[in-house]
């Protein structure tokens, strides 16, 4: 049985997908899910190079078309190049994956501002930074879809997590938003949020796993797989859901139920 989210399909034949912070774990599954349907892939990561060349190694291994592009999501000008390096590689784009965040455990009297303003930072400037320099080219696909990764911190709540609750509640806010004005060009916004997701901590940007998380345990008695995550994205992208628009989707096997 293959991995969930990478049984190759056609529905996404001829479409260009741009997925941020595809380096590794949620990202890498949705760019890789994205071009199992058929879709080519720029692969963008602001640090982790060597893990971004080895998912664009494994989307080609699985003959796939994807290339890497490493820029800070929060730099105007280089998102824009990476935007143009995108459509003059592939010559359109038609889904932009907001996956882009940091999110660390900090306790709310500890976090400076600076901490405070890097989290909102990647996650909603970074998302606003991408989608305007996208739109031009999303508009002229016909049929495009931006999906934002949320977090199921940003609905449940938690812990030390004030900047990164309010980042995520914050992109799920966008998405209804840009949903709305979106609506009559042919571009469907969704927030797909990830519920519990057997991921590689340390990393870059991911906190240590919190105690007891790892026993916290879903109605459907396991924690989900990242490719369970890129298989929603890529459903939501596929031309059978051009009339869900504006929705939060959580995809947690039953751990929190809104």
């Amino acid at each position: 049985m293959s991995e969930p989210g990478l049984r190759k399909g056609s529905e996404l034949e001829g479409k260009v997908a741009l997925v941020t912070g595809a380096a590794r774990n949620i990202g890498r599954a949705i760019a890789r899910s994205l071009a199992a349907g058929g879709a080519a892939v720029m692969v963008n990561a602001n640090t982790s190079r060597e893990d971004a060349e080895k998912t664009v190694a494994m989307i080609k291994a699985d003959g796939g078309k994807a290339t890497l592009y490493m820029a800070d999501v929060t730099d105007v000008p280089a998102v824009q190049t990476m935007v143009d390096e995108t459509v003059k590689q592939f010559g359109r784009l038609d889904y932009l994956v907001n996956n882009g965040s940091w999110r660390p455990d900090i306790p709310f009297e500890e976090t400076t501002l600076e901490q405070w303003r890097r989290v909102l930072s990647v996650t909603l400037d970074g998302a606003f930074i991408c989608t305007q320099a996208c739109l031009p080219h999303l508009l002229r696909s016909g049929s495009a879809s931006i999906i934002n990764i949320g977090g199921l911190t940003g609905h449940q709540g938690a812990f030390n997590r004030v900047h990164v609750i309010a980042a995520k509640s914050g992109l799920a806010g966008m998405t209804k938003g840009l949903a709305y004005d979106f609506a009559d060009k042919n571009i469907t916004v969704n927030c797909v949020v990830p519920g519990p997701i057997d991921t590689a901590r340390g990393a870059p940007g991911l906190a240590a796993e919190r105690p007891g998380h790892r026993k916290a345990v879903p109605l459907v008695g396991r924690r989900g797989e990242p490719g369970e995550i890129g298989a929603m994205v890529r459903m939501l992208c596929g031309p059978d859901a051009r009339f869900v628009t504006g929705q939060s989707i959580h995809v947690n096997g039953g751990a929190w139920m809104p």
